[in-house]
């Protein structure tokens, strides 16, 4: 069977699906409409595929040049600029404000808005996974331990380093903001508990008990849009939705000092005894506090202490990957799936009631758009429609033709990064420029950036249609002088 690689973007308005043919970009309009906003084709083997919001700027890595950062307006077709890293590039995570490329060993700090480099951070533990997650706030979090589930939180708008949680015994495999940054979610490669911390003072404000009897790889842990509920699939059959609701105390307390994390095991979780009474606490029970502190033996009330699953999706066929949003679609509560399968699964969400959510239709995401949006209602009828075989269309791209580069190297710390501007031998045909006449060789590449800085610009500003209140305002950037 064929895999698609399915990425959602910041707000869940759009979905990018990248497979051997080719990449596809479509937004989410509505729970039956699923809108094809940009095809290209694979030709150069495409492995990490992010967008900005609802912008124009979409960033690229290709498995032929795996250090390399490819920036392309996609509306226009055209190429914005591409920078060169000193390894292959795991991951890349973008906000209004920064964009941040991953490497196994260091990370790069980057102003959005005209690709310069703020900040190196250098020398931290391997991290072959590329893990890492950035809120729309600018904090950074990754891992600092290859033995151990330790994270390091960073301010990328202040480039400060802030405190280091240790969150699992084991080492991470998810960690994921919620919209305010306030809160981060952490699972670690056990996946049978997933915990919520405060980003202010490090405290553990919630635990959910995920599974008991099986170790399974998490895939996908993200907030939904408003913060209040929080999502994690895995390699099994079942899709999990945990409600989070937290005590403002455990907000407000101040920095506690380092403990050693709890105990990951696939049936129990060791918890140090100073962070019992507070998580016993947020089940809200008395009773449930008095028999777990005083009846039980440590580690049953420690399950007793953490939640369970406010809602669940039993998914068809489970092994494999499962990219989750749940976030409003023309003002409803949907719970979105991406399967590597290639198709779109939209589910019913009851924030009030939770349960098993109710599938309401199924989007085919295999090909071309045309004939393949399915609205389903029964379960029969799904089943016989994934069986069938899709037919697809091909569709033709617009090949940019793209000058001599230009190249300006910005250095930070031990590593470089050099930048290249497609465009820069592109005449200055301005009435000033008339005057100026022939140009020096260092007045090209300022010309060169700055036509990188308006393409960036125009690449990164928000379309003015807002499709419901979810949606970010526009960001309107001034040029520079």
């Amino acid at each position: 069977m064929a895999t698609y690689q399915m990425n959602f973007n910041q707000d869940f308005t759009s979905l990018s699906v990248l497979s051997s043919t080719g990449l596809r970009l479509y937004s989410i309009a509505g729970q039956d409409k699923v809108e094809e906003l940009f095809a290209k084709e694979n030709t150069e083997q495409i492995r990490i595929v992010e967008r900005l919001f609802n912008s124009s700027l979409v960033v690229l890595v290709t498995a032929q040049k795996p250090n390399c950062l490819k920036m392309l307006h996609f509306k226009k077709k055209q190429d914005i600029c591409n920078c060169f890293y000193p390894s292959d590039i795991l991951c890349v995570r973008m906000n209004r404000q920064r964009l941040i490329v991953c490497l196994a060993e260091s990370i790069h700090i980057h102003d959005i808005r005209d690709m310069k480099i703020l900040h190196s951070i250098e020398n931290i533990a391997p991290n072959e996974l590329g893990l890492c997650a950035l809120s729309l706030n600018s904090h950074l979090a990754f891992p600092i331990c290859q033995t151990s589930g330790e994270l390091r939180i960073f301010n990328a708008n202040k480039l400060r380093t802030g405190m280091t949680i240790k969150a699992h015994d084991t080492p991470l495999s998810a960690l994921s903001f919620a919209p305010s940054g306030a809160l981060l979610a952490t699972a670690s490669e056990r996946g049978t508990v997933i915990r919520v911390f405060s980003v202010s003072n490090g405290q553990r404000v919630q635990e959910f008990r995920r599974g008991v009897k099986r170790c399974v790889r998490i895939a996908s842990l993200v907030f939904a849009s408003g913060g209040d509920f929080l999502c994690a699939s895995s390699n099994t059959e079942t899709v999990h939705v945990f409600h989070v609701k937290i005590d403002p105390q455990l907000m407000e307390a101040k920095p506690i000092a380092e403990a050693p994390a709890k105990t990951d095991t696939s049936t129990k979780e060791a918890t140090a005894p100073s962070e019992k009474s507070s998580e016993v606490a947020s089940t809200g029970s008395w009773f449930s506090k008095a028999v777990s502190s005083l009846l039980l033996p440590t580690q049953v009330s420690d399950v007793l202490a953490q939640d369970r699953a406010f809602a669940t999706v039993v998914l068809s066929q489970p092994g494999l990957k499962n990219i989750c949003a749940l976030t409003r679609v023309q003002k409803e509560l949907r719970l979105l799936i991406a399967c590597e399968d290639g198709f779109l699964y939209i589910h019913d969400f009851n924030a009030e009631r939770g349960g098993v959510c109710k599938l309401l239709a199924v989007h085919d995401l295999r090909g071309a758009l045309e004939d393949v949006i399915e609205l389903q209602l029964s379960e029969s009828l799904i089943r016989t429609q994934l069986n069938k075989p899709t037919t697809t269309t091909t569709t033709t791209t617009t090949s940019v033709s793209i000058g001599q580069p230009s190249l300006t190297m910005l250095k930070s710390c031990a590593a470089s990064v050099l930048i290249e501007n497609p465009e820069p031998g592109m005449p200055d045909n301005s009435y000033a420029g008339i005057l100026r006449g022939d140009q020096t060789d260092a007045m090209s590449v300022s010309l060169a950036d700055s036509a990188k800085f308006r393409k960036l610009c125009d690449a990164i500003d928000t379309p003015t249609k807002l499709y419901d209140e979810r949606q970010f305002p526009p960001v309107a950037i001034a040029a520079k002088d």
